[in-house]
């Protein structure tokens, strides 16, 4: 038996989660039996614990799209009893029983071995938003972007991929400036290596002009919406954009004149369909190069019976940095 969260939905169609106790028999089908240590909170993951959003298919369900912890029994020869593992995406907590639980069994293949650098707690901190915004990095950087060549701008700043993401390029050496609504945040902000802080209203409506005075060498977004729009008309030539998120709205009211005088290059950052190797090169980086004494700073630390009532939070855009759940307390 095992502790796990367990979402339920009744007749009515209304949605409840708890605690519970639950035999490894349940565990849905999978080569790897995962002993969880820790994992997270994120958007996604508000959505399944309460109303599902419509990712969850089945009920009664587990939630949680991440996990770190220790394989306990493996049908794959990549893997043995013993070996540290991650797991981000592949609709695992959506559509497959999650990281919410004291054990996991998935496929062989959503495994990437933990980098040496990073225990399982630091895996949970860092998790999706962490492992995304180290992709948004690396694509505008595959780009051409490099420290030097002026600010690089982060949206949703304070929120999960958004604080990675600061603290990232700042040790990366990029002069960072950092967007959010949220001014009791600005201290945080530049604790995590933020040069600037940019209020949010000064992005927040659509610019009549398609261009404007060419400012950011990058960026990192995860607003989407009308902000995306004015930033696109405010990149420098050839500069890129890295799309993470939608916090915003999924609406672009913008026009193909940046992309057309400019240059501009608007990247899609998806995290859950990444291929091997990309996860691989990305989780590797991470250990190199984000400094554990920012991502400390970035936890809030949290156990399963906490999960419902931060779901509701973080719907709300009320929970700031990275949570990290320890399945086990």
């Amino acid at each position: 038996m095992f502790k796990a969260l367990i979402v339920e939905k009744d007749d009515d169609g209304k949605t409840s989660a708890s605690v519970q106790e639950i035999s490894e028999d349940r565990l849905p089908e999978g080569e790897v039996t995962v002993a969880v240590d820790y994992s997270t909170v994120n958007y996604k993951d508000g959505l399944c614990i309460g109303p599902g959003g419509g990712l969850v298919r089945n009920y009664p369900h587990v939630p949680g799209i991440d996990f770190a912890g220790t394989v306990e029994a493996s049908d794959d020869e990549r893997y043995k009893a013993g070996d540290k593992v991650v797991l981000t995406g592949w609709r695992v907590g959506e559509a497959h029983w999650g990281g919410y639980a004291q054990k996991a069994r998935v496929k062989a293949d959503w495994l990437v071995p933990l980098p040496g650098g990073l225990d399982a707690r630091q895996a949970m901190a860092v998790g999706t938003a962490g492992f995304t915004a180290m992709l948004a990095v690396q694509a505008l950087e595959d780009h051409g972007l490099a420290p030097g060549q002026g600010e690089v701008l982060v949206t949703g700043a304070a929120g999960g991929v958004g604080s990675v993401a600061t603290a990232i390029l700042a040790a990366l050496g990029y002069e960072v400036a950092a967007v959010t609504g949220r001014p009791e945040t600005e201290g945080y902000l530049k604790e995590l290596g933020a040069a600037r802080i940019v209020p949010r209203e000064e992005l927040a409506e659509t610019s009549k002009r398609p261009l404007e005075a060419e400012t950011w060498a990058g960026c990192v977004d995860a607003v989407g919406g009308a902000m995306l729009a004015r930033l696109l008309g405010q990149m420098k030539y050839g500069a890129s954009v890295s799309a993470v998120g939608l916090a915003g709205g999924a609406a672009l009211p913008a026009t193909v004149i940046p992309f057309l005088l400019r240059g501009v290059n608007l990247l899609g950052i998806d995290s859950v369909m990444q291929p091997y190797e990309n996860r691989v090169r990305a989780w590797d980086r991470l250990a190199e190069v984000l400094p554990m004494d920012k991502l400390e700073g970035m936890i809030q630390p949290a156990v399963l019976s906490d999960l419902p009532g931060l779901g509701k939070d973080i719907l709300k855009g009320q929970v700031k940095g990275r949570v990290v759940v320890d399945v086990n307390a």
